[in-house]
């Protein structure tokens, strides 16, 4: 019975449901999880490498009074020079380590004659705690910060690009996709060619949404990492229109997109803001057809 009362611990776990800031910090590390084992098949590559080489250097050296190469610390075996090679990655007197396989007098080597020593130590264990210290460790760190600020940086800038990303993206639900909206909006187009563009207006199911979502990097979409509960609630607030058939159009879902992430006219009342908004575009783009604005800005019956 004591034992189970040890679970009571885990009532700590209902605080990461109150507070978004930590949800977000575990996310970042579940995620992160999924690309540390590649770098920790790195490290396990260089201390492999780094093991050999030791083993043919400074294998001979025998344990010496006053030296740093004991009968656990050594390079005769395999695992012993793996367990070296940890000891230095931590930094604990490595130094020592390197002094001590040094070519020079005074060295106990297993057979006699020429020193079993080797100046190349130097070189060695140098490079050998810049890899693994510097640049390998911190590898871990890099992963982390980099889903971090994934999470967490500033997806308000918009750019041209994102149009074209959003069209590749959407062509793999719809491939015979055919409308822009910067075509419909482009002055210098006759009106025989939007009118053609607006009858082929491509349009997928609303349940593939949030796979579109994934598929478009920020800040217009919001990529492969995004969790579930993230994804489903940035689509409920989309305020996107959606047709009868439960599909919705090009059109309207790269408007309410674009809205959504630049918040534009989405405070107050909606209907109100989309009357506003209306006329604005109306005024910006005054040819802009009444079937288009009725598609990417629709009125509600309350404000017809």
């Amino acid at each position: 019975v004591n034992f189970f009362r040890l679970f009571r611990a885990m009532r700590l776990v209902k605080l990461l449901s109150r507070g978004g800031g930590m949800r977000t910090l575990l996310w970042t590390f579940m995620k992160s999880f999924q690309a540390l084992p590649y770098v920790g098949l790195l490290i396990v590559f260089v201390f492999f490498i780094y093991a050999v080489i030791g083993m043919q250097l400074f294998g001979r050296i025998l344990a010496s009074p006053g030296s740093a190469i004991t009968e656990y610390n050594n390079f005769h075996s395999f695992f012993s020079s793996v367990l070296v090679l940890f000891r230095c990655a931590t930094g604990e007197n490595w130094q020592s380590i390197m002094l001590s396989c040094a070519e020079k007098t005074g060295i106990k080597c297993q057979s006699s004659g020429n020193s079993c020593g080797s100046n190349i130590t130097y070189f060695y264990f140098s490079s050998f705690y810049v890899l693994s210290s510097f640049l390998v460790i911190n590898l871990f760190v890099a992963v982390i910060m980099d889903n971090f600020d994934y999470l967490t940086r500033d997806f308000s800038i918009l750019g041209p690009h994102h149009l074209d990303e959003f069209v590749q993206a959407w062509s793999f639900f719809d491939p015979e996709a055919t409308v822009l909206l910067a075509v419909v909006f482009d002055v210098t187009v006759s009106d025989e060619i939007r009118k053609l563009a607006l009858e082929n207006d491509g349009r997928i199911k609303f349940d593939d949404m949030v796979k579109l979502l994934r598929r478009i990097s920020p800040p217009l979409g919001l990529g492969k990492l995004c969790p579930d509960s993230t994804a489903y609630r940035n689509l409920m607030g989309m305020h996107m229109p959606l047709g009868t058939d439960n599909n919705v159009k090009f059109n309207a879902t790269i408007f309410a997109l674009v809205r959504k992430q630049l918040r534009i006219k989405l405070d107050g009342n909606l209907d109100l803001r989309d009357r506003e908004l209306r006329n604005i575009i109306k005024r910006i783009w005054p040819r802009t057809p009444n079937r288009l604005l009725d598609e990417i800005v629709p009125l509600s019956l309350k404000g017809l």
